[in-house]
């Protein structure tokens, strides 16, 4: 029987052309506005590095200074200075530790054909690669004598890689960055979409955007390269380089990796035992506690994904039930010039119930072609998303997961759209039909 009223339900879409078309095409555009939305927040709020986000920490140590200070007050710079770093590094924290900045660099191709460009990159160390999964399309990331003597190497990002060199493998090439010759020793692979979670400060980094070279963060500092966001200073710095790094002027990202997520408090101990010592130094004069945060928790910790976007998802939904409303009226008047055929049904025997699941079945393909139209909106609406931007390319490659929202969504709006009109069908009076036709 179900089967039977299935058939039915497609069948009746060919009866009043116009009109199906306008209620699958109110729901296809309440579904695909709904669907785009929650995809592109899934793909922002979604675990960056799912296989050891609970492992991967960013430490928060306040050493701001008094002047302006209110007990409790939790700090909103998220950077360590200088000094800090080089301590931690040399300590004997984590399994691996890593420290960066993001750089801007003036690169000037071999190439006659193109001009110098300017491009965002990141100063860090070795363990960078490893701490975070990056993906080699040819060669490797530089040793532990590199990091120590701040050799002149360079990573490229694939997109930068094939923006100078092509296709083709610039591993052992030379590439002029700032006037000097850095030796390419490796290209990263397009990474999957994520936000640039490892060296975001507040909502600077947008999303999806992917550093087009990697530096060791010793050969940054000897070539004295400015860091590419803000920095913090608590007060005076000396003048010239070395007064950055003697200050505690902070712009540098710190990240420990541990062994498992059961040594986050071992690391917590560390950190105030480090804290303390520098105290009797006369710095770190807030008292304020240490915070660690891990990848999900600095995700919500700097707001990569704002109040604004989860906003929009309400507003989406917001679509979605005015699509319902106007889908409830569209039902209304298909339904109700069925009411001789209703009648005539009821005169021979059908009961109320097999009515209401024929019509409520008819509404339940109307949200399937609907579901399937929104898909397809959809998947344009993130494809022109998508044409924005070369790094939100992934975005048109909805999960399994996004697909059964949208059917779930469309039908069951569909069901909800129908329960009424379905109703007022089953309260026809057979005698009444009979006797008008």
């Amino acid at each position: 029987m179900l089967q039977y009223y299935f058939l039915l339900g497609i069948r009746s879409l060919r009866r009043n052309p116009a009109l199906t078309a306008l209620m699958v095409l109110t729901l296809a555009v309440g579904v695909a506005a709904s669907v785009s939305t929650l995809t592109i927040l899934h793909m922002m709020s979604g675990d960056p590095i799912p296989q050891k986000s609970n492992r991967l920490f960013m430490p928060i140590l306040d050493n701001g200074p008094l002047k302006g200070y209110t007990p409790g007050e939790r700090p909103n710079d998220h950077q360590m200075s200088y000094r800090d770093v080089s301590n931690l590094l040399a300590g004997t924290g984590g399994e691996r530790r890593t420290a960066l900045y993001g750089v801007e660099m003036a690169i000037e191709p071999a190439r006659k054909d193109l001009p110098a460009i300017a491009e965002e990159g990141v100063a860090t160390t070795r363990d960078f690669f490893s701490m975070f999964d990056t993906p080699f399309l040819y060669g490797q990331g530089w040793t532990e004598k590199d990091d120590s003597k701040g050799t002149d190497v360079v990573v490229l990002g694939r997109e930068l890689s094939e923006k100078l060199y092509g296709k083709s493998n610039p591993v052992g090439q030379y590439l002029s960055m700032i006037g000097h010759q850095f030796h390419i020793i490796g290209v990263l692979d397009t990474w999957q979409p994520r936000p640039r979670f490892y060296r975001n400060v507040g909502r600077s980094a947008s999303f999806g955007i992917q550093d087009d070279f990697f530096i060791p963060l010793a050969s940054a500092i000897r070539h004295e390269i400015t860091h590419a966001g803000g920095m913090s200073c608590s007060g005076d710095m000396e003048p010239g380089w070395q007064g950055r790094l003697n200050s505690e002027c902070t712009w540098l990202h710190f990240w420990y990796e541990l062994k498992s997520e059961g040594q986050r408090q071992e690391l917590q101990t560390y950190l105030d035992n480090y804290t303390a010592d520098q105290r009797k130094l006369g710095r770190y004069v807030r008292q304020e506690k240490n915070r660690l945060f891990n990848v999900m928790e600095w995700l919500e910790e700097s707001k990569v994904v704002g109040n604004d976007n989860k906003l929009s998802v309400w507003l989406a939904f917001g679509f979605l039930l005015l699509c319902l409303v106007n889908t409830v009226g569209l039902l209304l008047a298909k339904f109700s010039v069925r009411a001789a055929e209703v009648g005539v049904r009821r005169a021979l025997g059908a009961s109320r119930k097999e009515i209401f699941n024929q019509f409520l079945i008819e509404s339940s393909v109307i949200g399937l072609a609907g579901g399937v139209t929104g898909l397809l909106l959809a998947f344009i609406a993130l494809t022109l998303i998508s044409l924005q931007s070369t790094q939100l390319t992934a975005l048109t490659h909805m999960d399994w997961q996004m697909l059964l929202v949208t059917f779930v969504l469309s039908v069951a709006a569909a069901i909800l759209a129908g329960l009424f009109p379905t109703w007022r069908a089953c309260q026809v009076t057979p005698a009444i039909q009979l006797k008008s036709q």
